[in-house]
């Protein structure tokens, strides 16, 4: 892949840290970096699954009690695959440390039946690249399960082992088949049965409301979450983030609700979202921000600022990696656009928000 700021987005590339030009403006120490926190009212937990089976990495976010704060908030990131997306894409891996997400390793869950809802990650990319939207989710009453596709993944194993992307024939058919695997191996889970031979948070199994099934994705993962649609009648609504909707078989008709959340990949400027557009006979909704890039709906948004200060850039350097539109803002859009779309759609909570311009919103168009 050609190291571009298009390429790095859709790579799922959330920190550049100090290109040659950029390293001699850096002198302190290494500065953490932080996520926004999610607004819902239950505490996050998370665990890791290892499906050794397909050598699949996951994580599965959920409510959890009160009590979580006792537990170790999980890095965004683990150290080694954070350090090799770096280094392969020319940036020094030294300058910051990772954030921390809000989510507390291994707490127990908190009681009570909840919607699940799969993430498929973009090109080269990583589970962890839209945490922010995860959190979120899950503090609002959802269960959030975020998977690593093989050989297209920066991920590490229980065991230490480090792999990286390595195979580029990979389509988003692959990480649809990915999403498919790990929601059936959920559904062992809530039969109560452990098909990741890693310890299970306590309640995990009662908690997954498989009745209730989305999906979103960013990127190459977005287009899987439309042919994950196409293939099982489980998943009851999906969500893209800036989709291409191409490369590979495309997307077919959908008869269940789909929801667009466009950027660099729009209807205008790129032909196969409009065509699947087209296809949409169900629900259908397609927002997109003003000055958003690829990766405006995703972690990059809140990560990249902070290095931009770090790093002294200019207004105009920031704005070539995530455009014109505030990171705050976008972090807002973030948090509510996906929140209301799967209220509505699988938990059947309407709320007006979806069904027009938003004065809370006023730099999200409503595209007919």
């Amino acid at each position: 892949m050609p190291l571009t700021r298009r390429s790095l987005l859709a790579a799922g590339l959330a920190v550049p840290l100090a290109t040659a030009a950029g390293a001699s403006r850096v002198t302190a120490a290494p500065v953490r970096l932080t996520l926004p926190a999610p607004t819902g009212p239950h505490p996050v937990g998370t665990v890791s699954l290892h499906l050794a089976d397909r050598s699949t990495m996951a994580s599965v976010w959920y409510p959890a009690t009160p009590g979580a704060r006792h537990y170790p908030r999980t890095p965004w990131m683990p150290a080694a695959p954070l350090r090799a997306l770096l280094e392969d894409n020319g940036f020094d891996p030294d300058v910051a440390a990772g954030p921390l997400t809000s989510g507390r390793d291994g707490a127990p869950v908190r009681p009570g039946r909840y919607p699940v809802i799969l993430f498929s990650h973009g090109a080269n990319g990583h589970r962890s690249e839209a945490t922010v939207v995860a959190q979120e989710l899950v503090s609002h009453g959802y269960v959030v399960a975020t998977v690593d596709h093989p050989h297209d993944a920066y991920v590490e194993f229980p065991d230490g082992r480090l792999a990286v992307p390595d195979d580029e024939s990979t389509t988003p058919w692959t990480h649809a088949d990915d999403i498919l695997f790990v929601l059936d191996r959920l559904e062992k889970i809530a039969a109560g049965r452990n098909p990741g031979h890693l310890p299970l948070p306590a309640g995990l199994a009662a908690a997954l409301d498989l009745r209730h099934v989305g999906v979103y994705g960013f990127s190459k993962g977005a287009t899987a979450a439309a042919l994950v649609m196409n293939v099982d009648s489980r998943v009851r609504a999906g969500l893209s983030f800036d989709g291409p909707m191409e490369s590979g078989p495309r997307p077919a008709a959908l008869d269940r609700p789909f929801m667009l959340m466009t950027a660099d990949f729009n209807r205008v400027d790129a032909p196969p979202v409009e065509e699947f557009w087209q296809l949409l006979r169900g629900w259908r909704l397609n927002v997109q921000a003003e000055g958003a890039r690829h990766g405006a709906y995703c972690d990059h948004q809140s990560l990249i600022p902070q290095l931009a200060r770090l790093m002294g850039w200019t207004d105009e350097e920031l704005e070539g990696w995530i455009g014109t539109l505030d990171p705050a803002r976008a972090t807002r859009i973030q948090q509510a656009y996906p929140l209301a779309f799967f209220d509505r759609h699988l938990r059947g909570i309407r709320s007006r928000l979806l069904d027009g311009p938003s004065r809370a919103f006023p730099e999200v168009r409503y595209l007919p």
